[in-house]
């Protein structure tokens, strides 16, 4: 990885504004320092975004330790680990019904994707009910699988050979077309879930330390990251990084987790097909500053070509919300939708629903006290 001098604060002036930044230079432009900052700070944490390159900065990390946020590095430097990202054998390794491209299911409905994406988003994902289903949209490189239904939980575990020593759940609440609402960053155990991860770890990844992120629908493990994710660490708190830092550099994990808060990433979809511009610097922190709010990406480089960004069918993702108040992250995004232009008839109804749901909670909740 090449490195780069710069704070968070020039990249964002750079990169996230989109205004100096190159069309297609999206990987030079995310690459996280491998240098010194200005003000001492080492920072070998390799961030290919640049709108959260915000949340390593202030980490002060040896430029021995290489610590991936991107799946295509954490390929790179787990060479023996790395085919967890062949999520036809994740299935397998689970006894789900699967099978590859040109092998037509039993039954259906299920589920098809790409046998490896390392570039996220819910590329070239979608459910099959059908044989015409399967003829028109199971394409060359994808399997099939059981269709799993019930929650849909993003687990980020800490693992010191094969042994978890950390779990943190976060829900994703869909919005269709492989986009979310928005995820909700829970304070609580899920044991039978915990257990079930876990056991797969032991079994299939005895020998790995690192962090891991597992996503699983219905308590079934639909895809595995050799990382943390990258979307919301400033919601696990600065003490968190620490323990990372010292996870892959000395293979232990300290850290006291008693003081946990129920935090929110709230997500920003637009239509396909718009030309969207970056808000100014100047409007940025103005988001940022609200209270209640912890941080502000804007997930897209305003000068490469919008059909270049790994984005999902349902929607193009225009900014991420972490705050630690629902409402208040809710009232943001609508704020910000309409400051990227998209009037009422093109935010998605689910904006709208969400904000009026969760403020009739609050209410009933005010009255019964």
């Amino acid at each position: 990885i090449l490195g780069c001098r710069a704070t968070f604060a020039d990249l964002f002036c750079k990169t996230a504004s989109g205004r100096h930044t190159r069309a297609g230079d999206m990987r030079a432009a995310a690459r996280v320092a491998k240098d010194t900052d200005p003000r001492g700070l080492t920072m070998p944490i390799y961030e290919r975004d640049p709108w959260r390159v915000q949340y390593f900065t202030e980490v002060n990390c040896p430029l021995t330790v290489r610590i991936p946020t991107d799946d295509e590095m954490a390929c790179q430097l787990n060479p023996r680990h790395r085919w967890v990202y062949d999520k036809y054998r994740v299935a397998q390794s689970q006894n789900l019904q699967c099978g590859l491209f040109g092998t037509l299911p039993h039954r259906f409905p299920v589920f098809s994707k790409p046998v490896i994406n390392l570039r996220g988003m819910g590329i070239g994902s979608t459910a099959l009910y059908d044989a015409t289903d399967y003829r028109e949209h199971c394409k060359p490189g994808n399997f099939w699988s059981t269709l799993l239904t019930g929650e849909h939980v993003s687990t980020d575990l800490a693992v010191v050979r094969g042994k978890v020593q950390w779990v943190r759940h976060t829900q994703g609440i869909p919005a269709g077309g492989g986009t979310f609402d928005y995820w909700i960053v829970q304070t609580q155990t899920r044991p039978s879930l915990e257990k079930y991860c876990r056991d797969w770890i032991e079994k299939h990844l005895s020998d790995y330390t690192g962090m891991l992120n597992l996503e699983t629908i219905g308590g079934r493990i639909i895809d595995v990251h050799l990382r943390f994710s990258d979307q919301w660490p400033d919601l696990y708190g600065r003490k968190w990084l620490m323990a990372l830092v010292q996870l892959y550099q000395y293979g232990t994990w300290d850290f006291a987790d008693s003081q946990r808060a129920v935090g929110y990433s709230v997500v920003l979809f637009g239509p396909h097909g718009m030309r969207y511009l970056h808000p100014s610097r100047e409007t940025v922190a103005s988001y940022a500053n609200t209270w209640g709010v912890s941080s502000i990406q804007i997930t897209f480089l305003e000068n490469m070509e919008h059909s270049a960004h790994a984005m999902p069918p349902g929607g193009f993702r225009l900014a991420i919300i972490n705050c630690f108040n629902r409402v208040v992250g809710f009232q943001l995004r609508m704020r910000m939708a309409r400051d990227f232009g998209l009037n009422d008839e093109r935010l998605p109804a689910t904006f709208a629903q969400a904000l009026d749901q969760t403020s009739a909670a609050r209410m009933a909740e005010r009255v019964a006290q």
